[in-house]
């Protein structure tokens, strides 16, 4: 059995719901692997409606009134998506084998290092007629990126029929996956946000994720990871349920776009470091595990273990980042997430969030409180959620409408789950607030006042532009935008065209302009001192088990300090930025030496 390899070294990531809803019809042809959400299936809906008509494809809606609309939904959508990825692509061919021009700009967005750069190269270079070599040698070597899905596993809501309790299979994350495992995609479904052990098991009661008699997975999982510790787990999990885990995918826990999972003070070059020479842990004995299952199954098991990437993502930004991580680290691709939000070829952004994007400064991005689920949120300053948002609040009308509940995971009110941006929610909040508002100072009431309005409404605000760019009449409550950009995003200042973007990544030029931006290593040490730093200003009275945990978190930025300066002196990369790097590790070493806990 050959594989085709992938053409590019970079991939990009999942950005909120809207922001990559349909990037594998904008990248795919050009062999460019993305990640679609599937958690909003109304705009999954919509989107669907919207590329039916735009390419001329048969479009049934499915209504709500059907059982199972979540999951099929999805089905269609993909389907769908897999069309005209594969309508481009066949399209985009043709057009390699008759221009010399189309071929010579493909040539140029390849990475020095392909086998199909080599062998495109000679063909455009040839003076003679090669029609036929260059469509064989595209079907060898050429294949559309991956149209792959991500599910954040513990949005997983309950849902109801009248007040009865649906099975579990009707949990919103279930169907999602289902909606997925009944695609015709041969692509991945990537797990985010931690085990869902209801979730995993369901992943084995469909047969695409178990080999063929050939030993290839018509779907695959990948596990966005944040430590090796977790990965080994959640992998042998899955080896006994007869799932085989084909990627791992890391992602710096605070360096990136969206929610923020902080590590308990591991960095992302030390978390590489483990990857790199634990990698075989998580082949051999996970195999055996697996194959073990297989038996039990009696499905066919291959007789070596099933190929195992790593990948990693999180604040990469220059040519030389890139290419480290894939040298040093043997990483098999980069992930690029918020500076492709300034490439509309590429990712779908309203106008005037690309603005705001293009104009917002190191100072304007921050981790935020707006998420329902709790956990820290990186966004931008001025956002339009942000400005309705806190217009409600000056006319007592805090909270949004609620009308997808995706995010209705709190049970404090409603046993059927209600979101805390919700204003049914806020209401209640501010109302016990009021009751004992003359027992407390008014900056206490107002910081409690704050903790309870600050949160926004995701669902809506995290499609909206896939609506707005595409002139997608939506019926509702006005909500704005959220965007999900990670600080990495301060550095990137104009929108770009996707040749120059790719062009970027793999250093023929740099779409750059700011020439103080810090190495990526540098910047997530920073987030890290200072999310520290934050906490235990936060934390008045700090408990022995607290104090442990903070201990731990100081030691381990520590060990990275010490890994990173062994590492920059030891290696030749970063050659030009040496000094400022090994001048800033001894900065924040000395600023965490003097923090007592």
């Amino acid at each position: 059995m050959t594989t085709i390899k992938q053409p590019h070294r970079f991939h990009i990531p999942v950005m909120g719901l809207a922001y990559t809803i349909d990037s594998p019809i904008k990248v795919a042809q050009f062999g460019i692997d993305s990640v679609i959400s599937i958690v909003d299936d109304e705009l999954i809906e919509k989107m669907h409606a919207f590329y039916s008509e735009k390419f001329e494809l048969p479009y049934k809606e499915i209504s709500k009134k059907i059982s199972d609309y979540r999951a099929e939904r999805i089905t269609a959508y993909l389907n769908t998506v897999d069309k005209i990825v594969k309508q481009k692509y066949d399209a985009f061919c043709t057009e390699l084998v008759n221009s010399k021009k189309t071929l010579s700009s493909f040539v140029d967005m390849l990475p020095t290092v392909s086998d199909l750069k080599k062998g495109l190269q000679f063909y455009a270079s040839s003076p003679f007629d090669q029609t036929n070599e260059i469509r064989s040698f595209l079907n060898k070597h050429f294949r559309p990126g991956a149209i792959d899905v991500n599910i954040m596993t513990k949005v997983d809501k309950a849902n109801y029929s009248d007040n009865d309790t649906l099975p579990t299979c009707y949990n919103d994350a279930h169907a999602a996956l289902r909606g997925f495992a009944h695609s015709k995609l041969e692509s991945a479904v990537v797990l985010s946000a931690g085990m869902n052990p209801s979730l995993y098991n369901y992943l084995a009661e469909f047969p695409d994720f178990f080999p063929d008699v050939t030993g290839k997975l018509k779907k695959k999982v990948i596990l966005k990871v944040s430590d090796f510790r977790s990965a080994l787990i959640q992998s042998k999990f899955l080896a006994k349920k007869g799932i085989w885990v084909s990627e791992y995918r890391i992602e710096s826990g605070l360096n990136c776009g969206g929610h923020a999972f902080a590590t308990n003070g591991l960095l992302l070059g030390p978390i590489m470091e483990e990857f790199k020479q634990r990698k075989q842990e998580l082949i051999s004995p996970v195999y055996e595990l697996w194959v073990k299952e297989l038996e039990q199954k009696q499905a066919f098991i291959p007789k070596e273990p099933l190929e195992v990437k790593i990948t990693v993502q999180g604040g990469v930004g220059t040519a030389e980042e890139h290419q480290f991580l894939l040298d040093y680290y043997k990483t098999d691709s980069v992930g690029w997430g918020s500076p492709f939000l300034l490439v509309p070829e590429a990712t779908t952004t309203d106008a005037a969030t690309r603005k705001l994007l293009m104009e917002a400064g190191e100072n304007d991005f921050y981790k935020s409180e707006i998420s329902p689920l709790g956990v820290p949120f990186n966004t931008v300053k001025g956002t339009t959620n942000e400005c309705i948002k806190n217009n409600r609040v000056l006319q007592n009308k805090a909270g949004s409408s609620c009308p997808k509940k995706l995010l209705a995971l709190h049970n404090e009110y409603d046993e059927k789950g209600i979101c805390t941006a919700s204003r049914k929610y806020q209401k209640r909040k501010l109302f016990e607030l009021e009751q004992y508002r003359d027992t407390i100072t008014e900056a206490e009431y107002r910081q409690k006042q704050d903790t309870i309005v600050v949160k926004s409404c995701l669902c809506v605000g995290l499609a909206n532009p896939a609506y707005m760019e595409n002139n997608i009449h939506v019926k509702g409550e006005e909500q704005g935008v959220v965007i999900c950009p990670g600080p990495n995003m301060a550095y990137f200042n104009r929108e770009v065209s996707l040749f120059d973007m790719v062009r970027h990544i793999y250093g023929y030029s740099s779409v750059l302009q700011n020439g103080d931006r810090p190495n990526m290593f540098i910047k997530e040490l920073q987030l890290y001192v200072n999310y520290l730093k934050e906490h235990l200003l936060l934390e008045t009275e700090t408990s022995e088990k607290q104090m442990k945990k903070w201990v731990t978190f100081k030691d381990n930025l520590l060990n990275g300090i010490d890994y990173y300066s062994k590492l920059f002196i030891d290696n030749s990369c970063f050659e030009v930025q040496r000094d400022k790097i090994l001048n800033s590790l001894n900065s924040y070493r000395t600023e965490l030496e003097s923090i007592a806990i």
